[in-house]
């Protein structure tokens, strides 16, 4: 099982199979042609997007309010600053800059399914704060954006679906402005053996069947924790960063590491 194996093993084996598997990619356990994953995951939000924040809430039991918020408050955003929320899908990092820059700045919510763009834009706009976001329907992979135009970019639990995650924190940085700061928030696995396997029991057995009953697809809920699974660790993220061209590279774990806040800037 992949969950068993140790950090740096699991944190490969999304490298590996494309390597050797020319061109095949994760999604979830299975490999599957690269251009075939974007459709998979196109389906996959189409098919949650309705129910995506309420599951939220309810699998991280109301935590994943508190990851987002401590996200945005390591970005350093001042007064009239552009930034870019990537794969920003029902609009909460996109609420959150909202609320800090008003009118003051601006934000581009980016993502690739119209489905949980609308979610997002019903959000900002019953906080009277759409105005203040733009909203773009595109591939993050290849952003319809110019070259150095922000001075910050995050992305909140959205790079594990991207088909060629190096692509999309390659965009990040092209459109980073010198000396831009890039946030990510994603998924990992506890640190701690016991959390770990109590996490573990819980992913792969209890979320399925949350997902089944609470939002009728158990299929999108086995999905999510596998994906987890097949990410790269925090510190092969951070060095894969780190080879991409970002300086400044660091990480914070939160609840054990169940998720990290990783944070980098464009060379000035």
């Amino acid at each position: 099982m992949v969950s068993g194996m140790t950090m740096g093993e699991r944190g490969q084996i999304t490298q590996e199979a494309e390597r050797e598997g020319e061109g095949l990619v994760h999604f979830g356990y299975r490999l599957v042609k690269a251009g075939e994953k974007k459709n998979l995951v196109r389906t996959h939000f189409a098919t949650v997007a309705e129910k995506y924040d309420f599951m939220n809430t309810v699998l991280s039991f109301g935590a994943h309010f508190l990851w987002k918020k401590r996200a945005m408050d390591a970005l350093s955003l001042k007064e009239g600053a552009r930034l870019l929320d990537l794969c920003g899908g029902t609009g909460d990092m996109s609420l959150l800059a909202a609320k800090r820059l008003r009118n003051a700045g601006k934000v581009v919510l980016y993502d690739i399914n119209p489905f949980m763009l609308k979610k997002g834009k019903e959000k900002l706009r019953r906080k009277n704060l759409d105005s203040s976001v733009r909203f773009v329907l595109g591939d993050a992979e290849l952003l319809s954006l110019k070259t150095a135009s922000f001075d910050a970019c995050i992305v909140a639990f959205g790079v594990r679906n991207l088909t060629h995650m190096t692509d999309g924190f390659r965009e990040m940085l092209r459109v980073l402005k010198p000396g831009g700061e890039m946030v990510c928030l994603e998924f990992s696995i506890p640190r701690t053996r016991w959390f770990r396997w109590l996490y573990d029991v819980y992913s792969f057995r209890m979320m399925p069947l949350l997902g089944e009953i609470l939002a009728g697809s158990r299929k999108a809920y086995t999905y999510l924790p596998e994906s987890i699974r097949v990410f790269p660790s925090p510190e092969e993220l951070a060095r894969l960063l780190r080879d991409i061209g970002f300086e400044k590279v660091r990480f914070r774990l939160l609840t054990d590491g169940i998720a990290v806040i990783h944070k980098a800037r464009k060379p000035s």
